[in-house]
């Protein structure tokens, strides 16, 4: 049997070694979307893993590198991690406590840009391999990495080279890139992501601005084209115009709707945490809303921009406008389908000026909440925590988590350290200190579990609603 109260010590005398080889990751910037420290912080997480005996590859792909990494352990299975080492944005800078890519610990936490998204859960990895290997003397398993640097930009070349590499990729289960606690502190798992297409629409109408009193009566105005159009795609009831958008949606079974009868209802925690006044089509909670928040696609206007915004008064006519807009998929939606659809709609509601600009997109897919992967990662929530975990069957993001399933056959779980007030995407995202070290224990029994093929007991669901 495994010493984990050993393990556990490790990780707890190790940690103020581990918050500093992660402060200084987070320390490197690495922003996709604007192409900053990318290949740096490439070679940065190569180095970490190396200084822990894998053999490492930093793989071009057409846009951002993919670090590959492997290490040979004491059973010929293989369990393979998911990560990614790009980060969001910083901006608004104004709105940080302290400077994003200066980590600061204040207050029992740790706030950096990335810090839980997802520099976090890569340090979580790490300290617990760093752990079960210096009890046991070797990492139990076959353990390989695939860490990305365009998750946050729809990991437009993962699936790639996740199909050409099938062979070399081959593992018997995956540990997703997220995880943590819920709203309660209670265990949370999660089994699926919902699909993404998301796009930007552009109009031009002019070669320039326009005085808004030359023009205002006789010119066209982008920022109007573009918001009319707008107007077509969603009614006020929330139902999505676009003509067969509907089409391959697959209606939650009912296992599905026992694992969400069975979560907590976390409604007034979102209601307090994200000052509203009430959900959208009168939802007050419960199953529907549940139900709801995960197994029914979106169109959500994510920025908008056109014209003059600074202080004081321009009068203007916009000759450009731009809008990006996302839809989130549940199965069995495409993206490169509503895409066409999309194209198809605007071109029919007189809107073919409007061009639309592809920025990326995933599809939905989900794990089988009975495989022994799912059941064993749940009994190592409960050793590490103390708590009975919660199953959600999918959940509202959306991740590449399809190529994984789909084409090397893994069942996908998730743990980690996060937690719904981590502020991830946000101006002052971070980690609480306790979180990460159980988050790391969970891990490590995972880890343990899982190389010496031990096999959890069956479980069923039980409402905590």
């Amino acid at each position: 049997m495994t010493d984990f109260a050993a393990i556990d010590r490790f990780i707890t005398d190790h940690l103020e070694a581990s918050l500093a080889e992660l402060a200084r990751l987070c320390a490197q910037p690495s922003v996709s979307a604007q192409g900053w420290g990318i290949q740096e912080c490439a070679e940065l997480v190569a180095e970490m893993l190396r200084r822990r005996g894998f053999t490492v590859e930093i793989i071009p792909t057409r846009g951002n590198p993919i670090v590959y990494a492997e290490a040979e352990g004491a059973s010929d299975k293989t369990l393979l991690f998911y990560n990614h080492y790009d980060v969001q944005p910083p901006e608004p800078l104004e709105l940080w406590d302290s400077p994003p890519f200066e980590p600061a610990f204040r207050d029992g936490k740790l706030f950096a840009r990335g810090v839980s998204d997802d520099k976090g859960h890569i340090q979580c990895r790490l300290a617990a391999l760093d752990a079960v290997k210096a009890v046991t003397g070797s990492y139990p398993c076959r353990i390989k990495f695939v860490i990305e640097g365009e998750e946050e930009t729809s990991s437009a070349n993962l699936e790639e080279f996740v199909v050409s590499n099938t062979g070399r990729l081959r593992a018997d289960a995956c540990v997703w890139e997220f995880g943590g606690i819920n709203h309660a502190g209670q265990p949370a798992l999660y089994l699926g992501l919902r699909g993404i297409c998301y796009v930007e629409l552009n109009v031009q109408t002019a070669t320039h601005d326009a005085h808004s009193g030359l023009g205002g009566s006789i010119f066209p105005n982008a920022a109007w084209r573009l918001v009319w159009a707008l107007n077509t795609l969603k009614d006020q009831n929330e139902h999505i115009r676009i003509p067969g958008f509907y089409d391959a949606v697959k209606p939650p079974s009912g296992r599905d709707l026992e694992l969400l009868a069975a979560l907590p209802d976390d409604s007034a925690d979102l209601l307090k945490r994200y000052g509203l006044k009430g959900f959208l089509k009168g939802l007050t909670g419960g199953l529907e809303l549940r139900r709801a928040e995960v197994f029914e696609p979106t169109c959500t206007i994510c920025g908008l921009t056109a014209g003059y915004q600074g202080p004081g008064s321009k009068t203007v006519l916009p000759a450009r406008a731009s809008a990006k807009v996302d839809f989130r998929l549940v199965p069995d939606q495409e993206p490169e389908d509503i895409l066409t659809k999309l194209r198809r709609h605007l071109d029919a509601e007189g809107f073919s000026d409007v061009e639309i600009a592809y920025l990326g997109g995933d599809k939905p897919a989900r794990t089988d909440p009975d495989h022994p992967f799912v059941r064993l990662t749940l009994e190592a929530a409960r050793e590490a925590y103390g708590k009975e975990p919660v199953v959600a069957p999918m959940t509202g993001g959306s991740g590449p988590n399809h190529v994984f399933i789909n084409a090397l056959k893994v069942p996908v779980v998730t743990a980690g350290i996060g937690y719904p007030g981590s502020q991830a995407h946000a101006p002052n995202e971070h980690i609480v200190i306790e979180h990460f070290i159980t988050g790391v224990k969970h891990t490590a029994r995972i880890i343990a579990k899982f190389g010496r093929g031990e096999q959890a007991t069956p479980w069923t669901s039980t409402s905590a609603s």
